[in-house]
């Protein structure tokens, strides 16, 4: 499995680290490396994560991560990260564009 990152979803990651940075650049780099290094993991278990409710496609998953959840699509030979929105926010399907990177 490969993983790829949507633009939309390094968009969000460089938002997340720049939201964290405001009170420590530190821990912003932290999270960040915790997100990435959690998402690698999905090339071993690409089911790893749970089927996004509002979205009940089995192949439309998310890992939880601090704050965060990190919306991914698993298709035959891709992980395609689409995002990560915070928890908080209120999700619709058609907040997470789904087309390839």
């Amino acid at each position: 499995m490969v993983i790829t990152w949507s633009q939309r979803a390094r968009e969000d990651l460089r938002l997340i680290h720049q939201y964290i940075a405001h009170d420590s650049k530190r821990y912003a780099k932290r999270v960040i490396q915790d997100i990435t290094g959690n998402v690698t993991t999905l090339t071993d278990l690409p089911h790893l994560g749970r089927v996004v409710s509002e979205i009940g496609e089995e192949n439309v998953r998310e890992i939880g991560m601090y704050s965060y959840r990190i919306m991914y699509e698993v298709a035959t030979n891709t992980i395609v990260i689409h995002g990560g929105i915070h928890k908080r926010r209120h999700f619709r399907p058609d907040d997470l564009p789904r087309q390839e990177p």
